[in-house]
Parts: C-alpha cells; sequence; structure tokens
C-alpha cells in the first residue's frame, strides 16, 4: 500500500523475454499487485514470469494477440475484480522508470487527479533522447488529440506511462477503448465524457536500443481518422446525450452556415474563372457573410471548449513541491 490505497500494476507483455525479469524486479514492495498480461507472446515471455515465483503476481494469458490495448482491458477487468485503488501501466520493454511511480500515484491519493499519465516534454534536456520520428509524430498526435479529447492543458499524449483510479475506472465502458496503438488517446477521450481530471507528470524520456514501431503512414492516417470518430463521439454523448451544451449549439450553427459558404464561394469563383465574367459584390458577400460568421461561431465553440477544460485540468507541480507531497508516504 501506498498512502493507505492498494496499488496495482499492470503489464501488457509481448515478446519481452529479454526485459520482463528487469522491469518486474524493479516494483516497489508498496505495489499490492503485479498483473501481466502475456498478449500471446511466442518467446519465452511465460516462462520467465513463472520461474520468477512472486506471490504478487498475477498472469493472464492471451491465445491471441490482441493489441496492447486489449491487453490493458483484460488488466482492467482483473483490476476491478480485485478492487484496487490505484491501477498503473507499465510496459514490459523496460521503457518506463519504476523510479517515478510515486509521483505519478500521488496526486491521486492528494485527491487532485483522477487520471495521470507521463509527459517527457516538460524536461528538454531530456527530450533529445527521443528518436526524431516519434518526436514529430508526437507533437502532430498531441495536438489533434487536444482537439479530440477536450483536455487541452496536456501534453505527450501517446505516453503509455499512465496511473488510473478505481472510481474512475469503473465509469469507462471498457469496450469502447481502443485494442492498439490508439488506446491511449481513447482513455483521454473516453474520461474526457464523465469530466475526470486529468495531470501531465514529469517524467524524462528514456529510450534504450529499441526501435520506435510508430509508423509516419499510421500517423497521417490511422490515427486522424480514428480521432475524428472520437471527437464526434464525444461530442454527442458530453455536450447532447448527457447535457445539451451552448458549445454544441455554436458548432453546429457554425458549421452549418462555414460549409456551405465555402462551397458556394468556390463554386462561384471556378464559375468565374471558366466564363470569364466578374462575380456581382451581391454574390460575394453571400458567400463570404456565412464563413465569417461561421467560423466565429466555430471560434466561440471552441473558445467555450478549452474555457470549461480548465475546470478538469490537475494540478501541476514543480519536482520540489512533488518530492515534498512525496515524503509524506514514504
Amino acid at each position: 500500500m501506498f498512502g493507505n490505497k492498494t496499488i496495482g500494476i499492470i503489464i501488457p507483455a509481448y515478446r519481452v523475454e529479454k526485459q520482463i525479469g528487469k522491469v518486474i524486479a524493479k516494483i516497489p514492495d508498496f505495489v499490492d499487485k503485479i498483473i501481466i498480461v502475456n498478449d500471446a507472446s511466442t518467446d519465452r515471455t511465460t516462462e520467465i514470469i513463472r520461474r520468477m515465483n512472486n506471490s504478487k503476481i498475477l498472469l493472464i494469458e492471451h491465445k491471441k494477440n490482441q493489441g496492447v490495448g486489449g491487453a490493458m482491458k483484460s488488466g482492467f477487468r482483473k483490476a476491478i475484480e480485485l478492487n484496487i485503488d490505484i491501477v498503473v501501466k507499465v510496459d514490459g520493454d523496460n521503457q518506463m522508470d519504476i523510479n517515478y511511480l510515486p509521483a505519478l500515484i500521488t496526486p491521486i491519493i492528494e485527491n487532485y487527479a483522477d487520471y495521470t499519465k507521463g509527459n517527457r516534454f516538460l524536461d528538454s534536456k531530456d527530450l533529445v533522447q527521443m528518436p526524431f520520428q516519434r518526436f514529430l509524430g508526437n507533437l502532430f498526435l498531441t495536438f489533434i488529440t487536444k482537439v479530440a479529447s477536450g483536455y487541452w492543458h496536456i501534453f505527450d499524449s501517446q505516453n503509455g506511462y499512465l496511473a488510473i483510479s478505481l472510481d474512475t475506472l469503473k465509469k469507462i465502458d471498457l469496450d469502447k477503448l481502443d485494442n492498439y496503438y490508439f488506446f491511449e488517446n481513447s482513455m483521454l477521450i473516453n474520461i474526457n465524457i464523465f469530466e475526470a481530471r486529468v495531470a501531465d507528470i514529469f517524467i524524462p524520456a528514456r529510450y534504450l536500443d529499441e526501435k520506435s514501431s510508430l509508423k509516419i503512414s499510421k500517423v497521417l492516417w490511422y490515427f486522424p481518422c480514428k480521432l475524428l470518430k472520437g471527437l464526434i463521439l464525444r461530442i454527442y454523448y458530453k455536450y447532447i446525450f448527457f447535457d445539451l451544451s451552448p458549445i454544441v449549439v455554436f458548432l453546429l450553427c457554425g458549421l452549418f452556415l462555414f460549409f456551405p459558404g465555402l462551397f458556394f464561394g468556390l463554386f462561384i469563383w471556378v464559375k468565374t474563372l471558366k466564363t470569364h465574367i466578374p462575380t456581382p459584390t451581391g454574390t460575394i458577400i453571400l458567400a463570404l457573410l456565412p464563413i465569417m460568421i461561421g467560423f466565429q461561431l466555430i471560434l466561440q465553440a471552441l473558445v467555450l471548449e478549452i474555457t470549461q477544460s480548465s475546470r478538469i485540468k490537475g494540478l501541476r507541480y514543480s519536482l520540489e513541491e512533488m518530492d515534498i507531497l512525496i515524503k509524506k508516504y514514504t
């Protein structure tokens, strides 16, 4: 236990026979349960885990590979069944520094956040360790994830080092979480629907010899499509289904005016190019007016969304403040 809270770690493991032993060995004594989900590994991962003979380990075996999200969902269900107060995700590839575990869970214990995640972008010195391709991908994904999730204060959205309270975890429809690369993003989108407080925690970038599996093609196609779908669902559930908000009124009216005006403007522009006949001023105004009004309404919806996001922002601590809080429990 840590701060009178039971702590559980979920480790999604896939072909990590060289790293899994090191990860488990570094887990501190205050962790009550280690849930390892072997996601149909084809190497000796299971054999090594069983050989460790650790009474805290609970091994879940997947017969078919379900992706990191699928593994986490199995782990989440077991954590809920065991009634673990705070659940932490730690990858099995030894890329996450276990020493920062107290910093990750303390804001939840102090009731300043419901969900915490690592942020590698808070220190420029450590950031240079991040592979350049991964760095660019994270910058792009962070911005579009802000839009889709509604958490405008968070950064490094792809960071998989995260912790969540049991009460928050129980509110999530686990079946709606993504099974693969989009898992962390889908978590943020889903917990925003019920306004869970999210805090970024400084955790330095740490890369060994691992090659990034984040492909530019996936960043440019797979993620934006998923995020657009997530944005639409979040707006529907949060601002229409559960509470008819002025945000959705401004947004829908803005979209209804902006895009028809844009298409009409393009139509008359192309027509003018083909016929070489000047377009009357009134027709131009007829195209510009809905574009300008629609843009203003969309912008107003965005401002309201960002303002509302500040209400569900977890506190951000300096390293000195975090050290003081952690010392209360150690």
